[in-house]
């Protein structure tokens, strides 16, 4: 492993600033109907992926990709100094850790797991910051060591008052601003899968219970230092809904007069396939430059600014690499040809999850780009799972309906590579269900040359931790 992390450092020093990928480079890549190449994997780069992890179904991330999008995220604009956070939840191995660690990109865990895995691959806890639904019954430890808290509840903020009473101890508060940005949804109010902020979001405190003058009592109450306010909206990422939000948080700074940073949560658009919009970073982040800057004339403080982005920095960075285990045809009016892979919701839930769609490449068993062949089908892909809610193929945004994709026509034993894997895929998923081993994860260097960063889980780690008691 120190020749892969030896590799990681330098790769991270010796590249230019490269710009992000728009999602109309990616679409006019994919709209071919028999590509030579995925979104980063070619039929020869597969295959060398899948001897590296000793078969399929595994997940493969390429350093160029992530290296691009953390360069656009380190320029993202800002009026004083910014940090950038990776919201590690959404691919947590620790070779992704180090490398944006080495790039100066700092940590947004969610839970106190979260905390003690970053710390484990050598992060500094003073880079980690602490936002989550549950506060760890450790949470004191974990501060003392460095991490830094958002109190996301007003008990939460009680505990850690309580704790820590007559110290005047930092605390960052986490604010719902009382709307929300969701990829999946166009309310800002009302309830989504991938909405965070409003009425219908349980995360962070209430933005009355600020203005107030709840959390600025509980604040005086217990002596505390309130450092940093931190809003969090979602993952649509909808400039407009982004700006406003970034002028209200700032009027939450105001009433705390210690606070040095402001963190503007929210994952940003990726645009996977034809017809999403990826994020524009400079555009989203140049008004609230000046935002920032009418603040520091009328406060008389310099803000930093905080992001915390996880989709847009390793999304189109990863993908699951599977092999088609059978084809199976049904006829009439509603027929389908259905293809079936060795992977699926135990690996990729997002589609059956949220109804999202992934661009899906074919490649030949070979390996060989000349094998690739002109013909098509369309076709339904569909995972290893008895579930009939393993969807690889779902109408777009309607994870109980499915839809056909008109692909290579592909045989058993062939290559399947869903890209857009990168994120919210081997952190979030069903893994193990019908006893599917996790699967392993490579790491594609800029040359091709392939590092296995985490072994297939075996059968026998799966339950191992059971215990037989005779009833």
């Amino acid at each position: 492993m120190s020749r892969l992390f030896a590799f990681l450092a330098f790769c991270s020093t010796a590249s230019a600033f490269a710009p992000s990928i728009t999602g109309h480079t990616r679409s006019s890549e994919l709209s071919m109907a028999n590509p030579t190449k995925s979104v980063f994997l070619t039929p020869e780069t597969a295959k060398a992926c899948i001897e590296c992890a000793g078969g399929t179904p595994l997940y493969a991330y390429s350093l160029e990709k992530l290296e691009e999008s953390a360069n656009a995220c380190l320029a993202f604009p800002n009026a004083y100094g910014l940090t950038v956070r990776y919201a590690m939840k959404a691919c947590p191995n620790s070779s992704i850790l180090k490398y944006f660690s080495s790039k100066g990109i700092h940590i947004d865990a969610s839970s106190g797991y979260e905390v003690r895995r970053a710390m484990a691959a050598g992060i500094p806890a003073e880079h980690i910051s602490l936002s989550t639904q549950e506060l760890p019954a450790d949470f004191a430890d974990l501060v003392d060591m460095g991490i830094k808290l958002n109190a996301c509840s007003v008990s939460q903020l009680e505990r850690f008052g309580q704790h820590y009473a007559g110290t005047g101890a930092k605390i960052g508060v986490r604010v719902n601003p009382g709307v929300g940005s969701g990829g999946f949804s166009k309310s800002t109010t009302s309830f989504s899968k991938t909405n965070v902020g409003g009425p219908s979001s349980s995360f962070g405190i209430w933005h009355e219970l600020v203005t107030d003058g709840t959390v600025p009592a509980i604040v005086e109450k217990y002596g505390l230092s309130v450092e940093r306010i931190h809003t969090h909206i979602g993952s649509g990422s909808d400039p407009e809904i982004w700006q406003q939000v970034a002028t209200k948080s700032l009027s939450f700074c105001k009433l705390f007069p210690d606070v040095t940073a402001l963190n503007l949560g929210g994952g940003y658009k990726v645009g996977r396939v034809e017809g999403e919009k990826t994020t524009d970073l400079q555009l989203i982040g140049q008004p609230v430059v000046e935002a920032f800057r009418q603040f520091a004339q009328e406060e008389g403080r310099e803000l930093k600014l905080e992001i915390e982005p996880g989709t847009f920095l390793v999304a189109m960075a990863g993908a699951l690499v599977s092999t088609i285990q059978d084809k199976v045809i049904t006829t009439g009016d509603d027929g389908h040809t259905f293809l079936k892979l060795d992977a699926g919701m135990t690996d990729v839930l997002r589609p059956s999850l949220y109804g999202a769609v992934h661009p899906i490449t074919l490649f030949p068993a070979s390996g060989k780009t000349g094998d690739v062949g002109d013909e098509t089908e369309s076709v339904v892909v569909v995972g290893h799972c008895c579930e009939s809610g393993d969807l690889m193929t779902p109408k777009p945004g309607e994870p109980e309906d499915l839809a056909e994709r008109a692909l290579r026509k592909a045989t058993i034993g062939d290559i399947c590579v869903m890209d857009g894997s990168g994120a919210y895929c081997s952190g979030m998923s069903t893994k193990n269900y019908n006893s599917f081993p996790e699967a392993p994860e490579v790491l594609v260097g800029k040359n091709g040359e392939t590092f296995l960063i985490r072994k297939r889980q075996s059968l026998e780690q799966i339950y191992a931790n059971e215990i037989t008691v005779e009833v």
